[in-house]
This record gives C-alpha cells, structure tokens and sequence, in this order.
C-alpha cells in the first residue's frame, strides 16, 4: 500500500463538528492518518467553545444537526474570525441546493463514497492557500487616472 504524502501543512489544527459518531470517527482518523491535529464537537455549542478556548487552522462542520445547523455555525465563526476556512459537509447538497454562497463555507462537499478524496483535497488546499491580501486604493484605480498620477 502507498503511504499518502505528508499533507501541506503537516500538524495544521482541524475542528471537526458531527453528532453522527460514525462519521466523526472516519474522518478524524483519516485527518490524523496524515498529520493533522483534531478537535471534535459533536455540536454548533461545541464547536464555538473549541474555538473559544483552542487555536484552529480550518473547520470541517456537518450540516445536519440538532440546536444550531452548519449554516447557523459558520455564520457565527465568521463573527469571530472571518478569515477561518470552512469545509461544510452534507448528504443533501442537491436537494437544498447548499452552495458555498448561500452557506458561507469555503468549500461545500457531498457526503459520498468519494467524499474521503475530495475531503483531503479541499483540505490541503485550503490550508496551504495564502491570506486574502486587501487591495491597496491605487490599486483600484482605473489605468487613466494611474497614468495621469504616475506623471
């Protein structure tokens, strides 16, 4: 068996939220299969105390669940810190027709059989992405008025 390539940003910090055990089992040993470190909640409550408390490089939420869903969850990590990335997860992505515009995620996967595959992808590429740099205001100037200030 191959052994997978060190991922990116090898001991990056992951919050992974789901109240399926089943699902927060797989994927947190996957993710600590190749290096990273996870924290789990088990609810929107949960994962906002982890945050809170833990410094945490992306998040992975489920969509589905009891108090707060994923949505809700994503908005309120954006309250804290807008810069976080965010993978949310869901078995019914076509049918609410979930999108990263109308959730606010980074990245929207489908629960599939691939979906392990896409997972680390989106994962890796996500943490080795470089920081959204605000232009700088000569920047949005049109081209005419930069060659006007230029001489």
């Amino acid at each position: 068996m191959k052994t997978p390539p060190a991922p990116a940003h090898s001991g990056a910090t992951i919050l992974l939220v789901d109240d399926n055990p089943h699902g927060m089992v797989a994927r947190r040993t996957v993710l600590e299969e190749l290096g990273y470190k996870v924290y789990t909640g088990t609810s929107g409550q949960e994962a906002l105390n982890v945050l809170q408390h833990q410094t945490v490089d992306l998040v992975i939420t489920d969509f589905r669940m009891p108090n707060m869903d994923g949505v809700e969850l994503i908005t309120r990590i954006r309250q804290l810190r807008a810069d976080l990335p965010i993978i949310l997860l869901s078995g019914f992505v076509e049918p609410l027709g979930l999108t990263e515009e109308s959730t606010g995620a980074d990245v929207v996967l489908s629960k599939s059989a691939g979906e392990v595959g896409f997972l680390v992808r989106s994962v890796r590429r996500l943490l080795s992405r470089q920081p959204v740099r605000k232009p700088l205001d000569s920047e949005h100037m049109p081209q005419s008025k930069k060659a006007r200030n230029a001489g």
